[in-house]
């Protein structure tokens, strides 16, 4: 009975720690995402040089906490290159919800929806705001958070700035993966 048990617990974490197909430092192959009005459109026709892919929601308050600087990193470095994509991938935020959302907080971004969390699965998305930067090779060279502070007063180090600063000179990001913290994403439920 035991045996059977262990046996269990290793298909499980397996399991977990398959699903997850990108990670820092692999290469992001296509995938799909929807636009608010439900139209498909492929990671490959959206993606720049150097993509910020951010994992947002519309009723987390420490995502809702980012909502400025995330218009601020867009003002910032879009004119230099950088492409930014929002993906929710929360099931309990409809289309609808998450065009209002966008609109109301003047993102100049564009947000797509992620129906059953399928990529955030794929990137192993936990939590929102949760960012991974894809560079010019098409290889994930950041993950973790926008900075170290929900409260802007108290932030120490900036990651997705310094990562992004790094990337667009030429050199290696020095500190590539940072903690990401926030809501949890809210998965659909699978059917067993």
């Amino acid at each position: 009975m035991k045996r059977m048990l262990l046996l269990g617990i290793a298909v499980l974490l397996a399991t977990s720690v398959f699903a997850q197909e990108f990670k820092l430092g692999s290469k992001v192959t296509d995938f799909t995402l929807q636009t608010v009005q439900g139209q498909n459109v492929n990671f490959s026709q959206i993606k720049g040089d150097l993509t910020v892919l951010m994992f947002i929601a519309t009723q987390c308050p420490i995502s809702n906490a980012y909502n400025e600087r995330m218009n601020a990193l867009y003002r910032d470095y879009a004119s230099r290159g950088v492409k930014f994509i929002g993906i929710n991938s929360n099931a309990t935020e409809p289309a609808q919800e998450v065009a209002s959302h966008a609109a109301k907080h003047g993102f100049q971004f564009t947000v797509y929806k992620d129906h059953n969390n399928l990529v955030a699965d794929r990137f192993g998305a936990q939590v929102t705001p949760e960012i991974f930067v894809v560079d010019r090779n098409g290889v994930i060279a950041y993950h973790g958070y926008i900075d170290d502070s929900q409260n802007p007063a108290n932030i120490k180090t900036q990651g997705l700035r310094l990562a992004l600063d790094a990337l667009l000179a030429g050199r290696p990001v020095e500190k590539a993966s940072t903690k990401a913290f926030g809501c949890t994403i809210k998965r659909a439920k699978t059917v067993s």
